[in-house]
């Protein structure tokens, strides 16, 4: 049983199979996925040894881009809920040696607090 089990079904549904294509490649040899999120076209993945952020661009969904962020790394995170005229929440993650936070926004709806516990696991295991 992997480091996410008691977090597994907070999450939107993410596909194994498109999963497993978007992550060919990216993952190391032994490195597993515990949990993902979907976001829109974006998906968060928490791995046992990094959160990798892929960020799906333009209108075809061609040109994608992969931030990964080993856990040792993270500093200090925040996740915002959605207010009732704020309809977006938002997660920002700030990475040891950079200013500014990683930010994303994230539509009303998702699982802003499974985002959150998913980020406390690895950031405090």
């Amino acid at each position: 049983m992997g480091l996410f089990d008691g977090l597994l079904g907070h999450g939107s549904a993410v596909d194994p199979g498109d999963l497993a294509k978007r992550l060919d490649g990216v993952l190391i040899d032994g490195e597993q996925v515990g949990l993902a999120f979907k976001v829109i076209r974006d998906v968060f993945v928490f791995t046992d040894k990094r959160l990798i952020l892929i960020d799906v661009q333009g209108i075809t969904g061609s040109k994608v881009d992969y931030t990964s962020v080993p856990y040792r790394a993270i500093t200090r995170f925040s996740v915002e809920t959605a207010g009732t005229f704020d309809l977006d929440s938002e997660l920002k993650i700030w990475v040891s040696g950079s200013h500014d936070p990683v930010t994303k926004t994230l539509k009303k709806g998702t699982d802003v607090r499974g985002i959150q516990r998913a980020l406390a696991v690895g950031v405090l295991r």
